[in-house]
């Protein structure tokens, strides 16, 4: 399980689906057993002790209104798109499950440094910018020829690496019934290569997990 700090407070945990009986387990062992409350997005769960986990879907889970529906729901097999996107590489596949069965990966040289000062800096950075916006193209294509056929088999469309060369693939109007199906989370994964694509399956369908620890106990009077 993958755990970093959250912003405004607590830590994200990924939780794998058959796993997260035994982190349930290990949370009402620590904590308590804990009050179980559906939410908007998902499941929150109040311990006695001020402890606090909320439980979100995985990509393209349904939501569910109690813990059996949702370990269900998590456990269930998906269909999911991936697209993994650096500048100048990009990894494209279709997870049936726990199996990737569809891959694709392409590299295109984009040119990380522009020259010091003046109209070299200038005349550097618009070789960049062009050569940036051919990989994006590039990219593109390839999603529509592997992903684009099976869009309304796809429970999902999960993305990671750089947020705004993503943008620059997705924005691609060929692509906009991949792009309704994406998932609001974008995954921390290095530059993209046949490894880290089949790493990006486990990490796809793990379910996040916000838990935030009860206060420490205030001073005594």
């Amino acid at each position: 399980m993958r755990s970093r700090p959250a912003a405004g407070g607590g830590r994200w945990v990924e939780v794998p689906p058959a796993r997260l009986a035994r982190w349930l387990d290990t949370f009402a062992t620590r904590h308590g057993a804990p009050e179980v409350r559906p939410g908007a997005d998902g499941l929150r769960l109040t311990a006695p002790d001020g402890a606090v986990a909320l439980l979100y879907p995985p990509p393209g889970a349904p939501a569910a209104r109690d813990l059996p529906g949702f370990l269900a729901a998590a456990e269930q097999p998906r269909r999911l798109g991936l697209l993994l996107a650096r500048r100048g590489a990009v990894a494209v596949g279709i997870a049936d499950g726990e199996r990737l069965v569809a891959s694709k990966v392409e590299t295109r040289y984009v040119q990380s440094r522009t020259a010091a000062g003046g109209w070299s800096q200038q005349r550097f950075a618009r070789r960049r910018e062009n050569q940036a916006k051919a990989a994006a193209g590039d990219a593109a294509d390839l999603v529509v020829r592997l992903l684009l056929p099976e869009a309304g088999t796809l429970a999902a469309l999960v993305t990671g690496g750089d947020r705004r060369t993503l943008e620059a693939i997705l924005a691609d109007r060929r692509l906009a019934p991949l792009a309704t199906l994406r998932a609001e989370r974008v995954l921390d994964v290095p530059e993209p290569r046949y490894a880290v694509l089949v790493d990006a399956v486990a990490a796809a369908r793990a379910v996040p997990v916000l838990v935030r620890d009860p206060a420490p106990p205030g001073p005594e009077s």
